[in-house]
């Protein structure tokens, strides 16, 4: 062959070469158009309606705090009609909701995957709308640990099945952000719960009932009407829905790491459950969310009634001014959300600078006396505070690998988050205030101990991710190896 037909067939080669890899870019591009089509529509209908649906959960956890002092100045406060609480028996009503709640949650987390969300989600909603409804009846102090008692076992799953469920869509990666405007928008029900408990004060009376009362009734009824719209149009998994093309189909799926849960997998493996216990991570982020929970939302369960005895307002003045502090949280969550999502900000980071910022204004509302300066602190601790964990959510649920590991882990992680409600209310009793200087410092210590918790966590994994990239290296070398020998 002479040279000129060798520089032709090297010329035909290289366009060979270059078409293929223009064939394959091509096909990378249409894949990914895929992908986040696919994703669009699977934000509408399982994250829309979840962050929806988390906003009226989120009302009814709050709205015991808002009864706390709704129309006190009328006689009708429902401590004084269930029989005269004391501080220390109010603080019992406001805690025992979360003891079924953090002994149920790694089961009812698991259920999810057992029952199928729809099933599983709209039990959870229906149950909870009766038994929120049934407080406004109650007319003693045993009634209402009665149905705060039964109202935890209904709610508890939800919030941990909802982060577990969206990890069969998902991969981590892609998490940050769909958390941040989740939990985001279950924030923000504090400036609706506000606004309603609010607006409820003046229902006072109506019906022969007292105002308090129609807050518990009125707020049930959306959780009721969310389980019938659940049952029938929540979507389940990747693989059996009809609003994904095939082609958006194979998409998802084919987007999710190896270890991530899937729908054919068994809801329950043993050897899964005791990798779990073993993981380095397991203890470190537990501690953060015990830490957190207890010194820096302890606060939160009894908001409407430290901001009323700053002696700046009456009561219903008081539920107003509960909504800025959760119209702040929303903001600086979702702002968060985005910087760590665009991997401008380490997550990590993130969560040191926001327990930094509470541990400051606890500092402050302990030594400033004007009472317009200590709201603005509680109003930025609190909007830190519950910026907090969807930060490091997504972390979590990466240091979980399979199905079983990431449901026990953030079933487990997130019951362990319930001793918040349980000593919250105890550490913020009426008794320390109006200072609440007490209260302040023992959030100061445990946010501390969340500080030194987060650093570990963070230690152990990067370790760990530091050891699964040996693995794929060395994975991907012998493959290569065996590719040349063959």
């Amino acid at each position: 062959m002479g040279a000129t037909g060798i520089s032709k067939e090297l010329s035909a080669s290289k366009d060979v070469t270059s078409t293929q890899a223009s064939d394959i870019d091509n096909i990378s591009i249409t894949s990914q158009v895929t992908l986040k089509s696919a994703h669009r529509k699977v934000d509408k209908r399982l994250l829309g309606w979840y962050a929806f649906v988390y906003l009226i959960m989120r009302i009814h956890v709050s709205n015991i705090s808002n009864s706390a002092i709704i129309n006190l100045e009328q006689g009708t406060g429902i401590k004084k009609q269930l029989g005269n609480l004391s501080s220390s028996q109010w603080a019992m009503a406001l805690s025992i909701f979360y003891y079924p709640y953090m002994v149920f949650e790694p089961f009812a987390t698991l259920a999810l995957k057992h029952f199928s969300p729809s099933v599983w989600m709209s039990r959870i909603m229906l149950t909870w709308g009766i038994i929120s409804m049934c407080q406004g009846a109650t007319q003693n102090y045993a009634g209402i640990l009665a149905c705060r008692l039964f109202l935890g076992a209904a709610e508890a799953g939800f919030y941990p099945g909802v982060l577990y469920h969206l990890s069969f869509w998902y991969p981590t990666e892609k998490l940050p952000l769909r958390i941040g405007f989740f939990y985001a928008c279950g924030m923000f029900s504090g400036t609706i719960s506000g606004l309603l408990a609010y607006a409820v004060s003046f229902m006072n009376g109506t019906g022969g009932l007292a105002g308090w009362r129609w807050l518990f009734i009125l707020e049930g009824i959306p959780a009721i009407l969310c389980a019938v719209y659940t049952w029938f149009y929540l979507p389940n998994y990747p693989e059996t829905v009809k609003f994904l093309s095939e082609p958006e189909r194979e998409a998802v799926l084919g987007d999710l790491p190896k270890a991530a849960p899937t729908m054919a997998a068994e809801t329950f493996s043993v050897q899964q459950a005791l990798d779990l216990f073993k993981d380095p991570t397991f203890v470190p982020f537990l501690m953060i969310w015990i830490f957190h929970g207890v010194g820096g939302w302890g606060i939160s369960f009894v908001l409407p009634t430290v901001i009323y005895e700053l002696g700046i307002s009456n009561t219903a003045i008081s539920q107003i001014m509960t909504m800025p502090p959760f119209t702040l949280v929303f903001v600086i969550l979702l702002s968060l959300a985005f910087l760590i999502h665009t991997r401008r900000l380490s997550p990590w980071v993130a969560g040191l600078g926001v327990e930094l910022m509470q541990i400051v204004c606890y500092i402050l509302l302990i030594t400033v006396k004007n009472p317009v300066a200590k709201y603005v602190f509680v109003m930025i601790a609190t909007a830190a505070s519950q910026s907090f964990f969807a930060i490091i959510w997504p972390e979590r649920i990466r240091a979980a690998k399979g199905t079983t590991t990431a449901g026990l882990a953030i079933g487990l992680t997130n019951a362990s988050c319930q001793l918040m409600g349980i000593v919250g209310p105890l550490i913020y009793q009426s008794k320390f205030g109006p200072t609440y200087r007490v209260s302040y410092i023992c959030s100061i210590g445990l946010l501390a101990g969340c500080i030194a918790a987060v650093l570990t966590s963070w230690f152990f994994v990067n370790k760990g991710d530091s050891k699964g990239l040996e693995e794929t290296v060395e994975e991907a070398e012998a493959e290569t190896a065996e590719a040349k020998a063959s």
